[in-house]
């Protein structure tokens, strides 16, 4: 499995100043080639090398193999879409590669190439990075945010084999509740939320003034919701992994890609829908449960919510807040959550990782409840 170890660059202030030029230099030929291959309709690498190589080289004084790693960004760029022309931020992040960066992990250096030729400067990381780092290593993106330049490591992380599970831990995803799982663990989104509200109120109040002092708290302010969030999704998503492979069970999610599309909601709760980072938990609880050999699958959400966990009855009106659960057919009542996170724990049990059926208990009813589900091969995720 691939991770990213991120390491902070300790330049001093003249090769802060080179490694600025040679990330704007690289981004501008990147805009060059962008150009070549709009104007011709041609997108693959192999013809960009041929048809822009040189002329990049010529106009920018790049090296060979920084001209090479600028085609190849521009051509991985065209392969998602042809229809809309790519532009490069100057200060985008830029792909290395071992011949043109080099990393002495020992004493804690990097050799990187610039403009005015190789640099050797120090960077720092937390332990966990350097244990990244001792494996076989990728690609390397150089990135400048907000004045401080980063090296993004990709590194070969050995994972266990998936362990031969008997049962599955269910697990809902929501906004009101971050997640709920079977066993009836609630992870509450209440502090995300009041989080949520505060940096919007601050942002809307400091909008409004619009005076150069507004503007710098506003850019100092930048990206501390998204930071909050992120790292409640890893605390959350380390207690499920750990809960999971702490009783020898496998984890099962809902699979919610393009729900923003399917789902509508009113106007004044779109700003808490769009908040929602489900993707971020479920994309950290995959790979955290991946890194110690648990398995994970992702069924079919539908109806997860309305149907009875007890009996299978399907209705809205099962629903009738948000955090409640009463089934009209056979009485049973419970937190919304949790029985939905009991449905999709019966849907993942009979299409299990090791294809050996249906073993998890319950009724007969929640084991039928499986006809949507459906096995995930897991993604390689990066922290």
């Amino acid at each position: 499995m691939k991770l990213t170890a991120k390491l902070k660059l300790l330049p001093t202030a003249d090769q802060h100043a080179m490694l600025l030029e040679t990330l704007e230099t690289a981004n501008a030929a990147c805009n060059e080639i962008s150009d070549m291959a709009w104007a011709k309709q041609v997108f693959r690498q192999f013809a960009l090398h041929k048809m822009g190589y040189k002329i990049i080289r010529a106009q920018y004084s790049l090296s060979a193999q920084i001209a090479v790693r600028a085609i190849g960004k521009v051509a991985q760029a065209y392969k998602g879409d042809k229809k809309v022309k790519r532009v490069f931020d100057l200060r985008g992040a830029f792909p290395y590669d071992g011949r043109i960066l080099s990393l002495k992990t020992s004493e804690q250096t990097v050799s990187i190439w610039t403009m005015t030729g190789r640099q050797r400067m120090s960077y720092a990381c937390g332990e966990r990075q350097s244990q990244l780092l001792d494996g076989e290593r990728g690609e390397t993106d150089l990135s400048y945010v907000d004045g401080v330049f980063y090296l993004m490591v990709t590194c070969e992380v050995e994972t266990p084999e998936l362990a031969d599970v008997d049962d599955v831990l269910g697990v809902d995803l929501g906004i009101v509740n971050l997640a709920v799982d079977s066993d009836g663990e609630t992870y509450s989104g209440q502090a995300v939320e009041k989080q949520r509200r505060k940096q919007g109120h601050r942002r809307r109040n400091l909008q409004r003034k619009g005076t150069r002092a507004a503007k710098r708290k506003l850019r100092k302010l930048s990206g501390k919701q998204q930071g909050y969030q992120r790292n409640t999704n890893h605390c959350i998503s380390k207690k499920v992994v750990q809960k999971a492979q702490g009783s020898g069970r496998g984890i099962a999610l809902e699979d919610l890609k393009g729900i923003r599309d399917r789902v509508t909601v009113r106007r004044k709760q779109r700003a808490r829908h769009t908040n929602w980072a489900f993707y971020d938990l479920q994309a950290k609880i995959s790979y955290k449960a991946q890194l110690v050999g648990v398995p994970v699958m992702l069924v079919d959400p539908r109806n997860t919510s309305r149907a009875c966990a007890v009996c299978g009855y399907i209705d809205k009106r099962n629903r009738p807040n948000q955090s409640t659960f009463s089934c009209l057919s056979c009485g049973h009542s419970d937190l919304a959550d949790h029985n939905a996170a009991r449905n999709i724990r019966a849907r993942a049990a009979i299409n299990r990782p090791n294809g050996q059926g249906p073993s998890v208990q319950g009724s007969a009813t929640e084991l039928l409840q499986t006809t949507f589900s459906r096995s995930y091969k897991l993604p390689a995720f990066s922290r």
